[in-house]
């Protein structure tokens, strides 16, 4: 059996089909920091837990169920240049009153 993909069809390796190693590897070095830093704050076991899971699920969430297929790195740096160049735009319509 012979399959045939379009010309524009991007092949992305991901991890168990479910998410890409780019995306894997930044969740890694979010957690591990979260971690480290949560280690050297608080020194109750269940607030560690409590405020890792607070920090690091959120983007965990987002990564599994991604963003249309987007990359959340290229989403990442999407967002902060529409945040550093956000221009607002304000339209005002003129109705007349007549018809």
């Amino acid at each position: 059996m012979k399959f045939i993909f379009p010309q524009n069809y991007k092949f992305k390796n991901k991890f168990l089909g479910i998410i890409d190693y780019p995306t894997i590897i930044l969740n890694v070095i979010w957690d591990s920091f979260v971690l480290l830093v949560i280690n050297l704050i608080f020194s109750d076991f269940t607030v560690k837990v409590f405020i890792f899971i607070f920090l690091s699920f959120p983007i965990l969430l987002l990564s599994f169920s991604g963003l249309n297929g987007e990359n959340i790195l290229y989403f990442s740096s999407y967002m902060i240049k529409f945040l550093k160049r956000q221009k607002k735009y304000l339209y005002s319509k003129n109705i007349s009153k007549n018809s």
